[in-house]
């Protein structure tokens, strides 16, 4: 696919360079590597999903760590309902519920008949309706290699095939919100939970879509008059990975990855980017690691732009707020890393 990626708009502005990111304190995982998304449960605990599939819990501080599931997949992201019950997006699995004795459940994996192929984020609405990002119907992560390699060949391809579903547990009912999004990833609800925030990684942008948005196609967004949906952040400095609804209705985001030429400069060239896909991994366009996250307000205003430019806590995916803490998330890092407020 043809596409214009826009001319990067560097580190300056609201995301001039700064090292706010540097000198993180680190609670040692034992060994687990990436804590990817990070949650405080109804019962107080820390839970976090990382690279081996498990899912751990543990007290605030790191203390108490121990295996709470393993689903048998991958789960990226998770949300807790009303019950108690963890929501989890699987890549592998599909739309799980665990139980808090750990039994899983697989609540969907299919809309409309089509196979869900890679659940990437969740978030559950006050209604008990729970919306999903599907990042991907191209590149399903047990096909490809794993989640890492199927979101790159993803990218890489521009299909927009990412998509946003609705799961309501009450009819047990699947349904399409929107589709056409370039690798569908973090989900966040808006304060009154009639709009869904959306990373749209591969087109390094953020969308904001009514929860009642039907089958919309997301690639209409700016050739057509929308009521249900926009761009809220566009041409961002980075791969937008995950989204959490902070504290004083800040919303928080993490960049995987700083923007990288070489893949901008192929958007025009579709022939390029399917030659790239065929090359072995060590050869793929992939940028050097940058720590980054920001937080912005419902309206689309950056408050808050924290960075490490050395990228030793490597693919930052987003942060979750308490009171006293900012808990860093992230694909690779060899710990949990976290700065005091």
């Amino acid at each position: 696919m043809v596409w214009n990626a826009p001319a990067a708009p560097g580190y300056t502005g609201p995301h001039a360079v700064n090292t706010r990111l540097g000198n993180l304190q680190m609670i040692d995982l034992q060994g687990e590597v990436g804590p990817e998304h990070i949650q405080f449960g109804r019962d107080g605990k820390l839970y976090t999903t990382v690279a081996s599939g498990n899912i751990l819990r543990m007290e605030a501080d790191g203390t108490a760590q121990q295996v709470f599931a393993h689903t048998g997949g991958r789960v990226l992201g998770f949300d807790f309902d009303a019950q108690g019950n963890l929501i989890a997006a699987d890549a592998v699995k599909g739309l799980l519920s665990i139980a808090p004795d750990a039994k899983v459940t697989v609540l969907t994996d299919t809309v409309n008949g089509d196979p869900i192929r890679y659940a990437d984020a969740v978030v559950v609405a006050k209604s008990g309706k729970m919306y999903f990002s599907d990042a991907s119907t191209r590149f399903a992560p047990k096909d490809w290699g794993g989640t890492f390699e199927a979101s790159v060949l993803d990218i890489l391809e521009q299909a927009s095939t990412g998509r946003i579903l609705e799961y309501d547990p009450a009819t047990q009912a699947t349904r399409l919100v929107a589709s056409g999004l370039s690798f569908a990833n973090g989900v966040a609800l808006s304060g009154d939970e009639q709009s869904l925030f959306v990373n749209e990684t591969g087109k390094y942008r953020v969308c904001k879509i009514a929860v009642n948005a039907d089958q919309l196609d997301v690639r209409t967004i700016g050739t057509q008059a929308h009521a249900q949906a926009q761009v809220l952040l566009d041409n961002l400095p980075g791969y937008p990975d995950n989204l959490m609804r902070g504290l004083d209705g800040k919303i928080w985001l993490g960049f995987a990855k700083p923007r990288n030429p070489t893949v901008d400069n192929m958007a025009g060239k579709p022939w390029l980017r399917s030659l790239t896909l065929r090359l072995p991994r060590v050869l793929w366009p992939i940028p050097k690691a940058y720590g980054h996250v920001i937080a912005f307000t419902e309206d689309g205003k950056v408050v808050a732009d924290l960075q490490d430019p050395s990228g030793s806590y490597p693919e930052t995916t987003a942060i979750t707020e308490t009171k006293d803490r900012l808990y860093v998330q992230s694909l690779h890092a060899h710990g949990l890393g976290w700065l005091p407020k």
